[in-house]
């Protein structure tokens, strides 16, 4: 073991991953045509383009805010990342129509757990971008947010952010 302990030294703070919150196709967060998102106003992250219609937690955590439009939440993963996850642009002057949430602000939660359902083709057919942009609010407190791109599955690492 001293080998080990010499390559992974004690208090090394490795890297946290998040997974992915719908099924799609991610991409970078500067490919989302609205400027709070693409320019990183609110943190860096990732979005997907969704071919699913169920918003997952990316990590074991806690719902800090799940807005009663259901079209986004806010959690807190166990180990502090402040996540946004937002479901289409302009989304919330649906109203809640096309939205279902399936967990309440202060619910603990577990990677891969339900989180929001949502009629993605109704939201389509009604003019809305679908693009899920997953957003690390307060990623000026880590020195790398890195996304990984493709096709994605939920529960599939898609984020990794570094101490």
């Amino acid at each position: 073991m001293g080998f080990f302990n010499r390559l992974f030294k004690a208090g090394d703070d490795p890297a946290f991953t998040l997974s992915a919150p719908v099924d799609g196709k991610a991409v970078a967060l500067a490919e989302v045509p609205d400027p709070t998102f693409g320019e990183e106003i609110l943190g860096k992250g990732v979005a997907i383009i969704p071919s699913g219609d169920t918003v997952c937690s990316p990590c074991d955590g806690t719902v800090d805010l799940m807005f009663d439009t259901g079209h986004a939440v806010n959690l807190v993963s166990d180990s502090g990342i402040e996540i946004l996850i937002h479901i289409g642009l302009e989304t919330v002057s649906l109203k809640g129509r096309h939205f279902t949430t399936l967990k309440e602000s202060g619910d603990k939660v577990k990677k891969g757990d339900a989180l929001i359902r949502f009629e993605r083709e109704a939201i389509a057919e009604e003019g809305f971008n679908t693009i899920v942009p997953m957003v690390i609010c307060n990623s000026d407190s880590y020195s790398s947010v890195t996304p990984v791109l493709g096709e994605v599955k939920v529960g599939d690492k898609i984020l990794s952010i570094a101490k």
